[in-house]
C-alpha cells in the first residue's frame, strides 16, 4: 500500500460505477468483461458490434493512458513469466467457473444486490487472499 492514492482511487471507482450503471440503464447489459469478451468468441447474430466497441474502448483507453499519463501504468513485476501466465490462466478459469468475473459480479452484481454475485465476490476475495498468502509463505518472492 505504499503508493495508495485515495483521491484517484475514489475518482476511478466512481467512473467505473457510472460506466456500469450507464451500460445497465441504456443497454440493459451487465458490464462484466469476461461475459462481454466471451460473447465475442461465441458470437450471436446482431450481438457483436457493441461487444467489439466495448473491448476496443478498453484497449484504446490503455493506449491513451500510456500516451498521456504513462506514470499511471508504471509497476514492477516480481514474478517469473511462467507464474504470470499460470496466474492469468487460473483467473480466466475461475471467471468461467464462477460464471463471471470480478467486474461483472463485484461491480455490477453487488451494485444490484444480487445474492449470487455477493457470494461469488466473497469467494473470489477469500480464494485470492488464501492463495496469495499461501504462495508467499511457501515460496516467498523467489519465483
Amino acid at each position: 500500500m505504499e503508493n495508495f492514492t485515495p483521491v484517484e482511487a475514489l475518482i476511478g471507482g466512481v467512473l467505473i460505477g457510472l460506466a456500469a450503471l450507464s451500460m445497465l440503464f441504456f443497454n440493459a447489459r451487465i458490464a462484466g468483461i469476461s461475459g462481454i469478451f466471451g460473447g465475442l468468441l461465441h458470437a450471436k447474430r446482431g450481438d457483436t458490434l457493441w461487444r467489439t466497441i466495448f473491448v476496443l474502448g478498453l484497449i484504446f483507453g490503455g493506449f491513451l493512458l500510456q500516451r498521456y499519463l504513462p506514470s499511471s501504468l508504471e509497476f514492477t513485476v516480481t514474478r517469473s513469466t511462467a507464474i504470470i501466465v499460470l496466474a492469468g490462466f487460473l483467473v480466466g478459469f475461475g471467471a468461467r467457473l464462477g460464471n463471471g468475473c470480478t467486474s461483472g459480479h463485484g461491480v455490477c452484481g453487488i451494485g444490484r444486490l444480487a445474492p449470487r454475485s455477493i457470494a461469488a465476490s466473497l469467494t473470489f476475495m477469500i480464494a485470492g487472499i488464501i492463495t496469495a498468502t499461501a504462495f508467499n509463505q511457501l515460496v516467498g518472492g523467489n519465483i
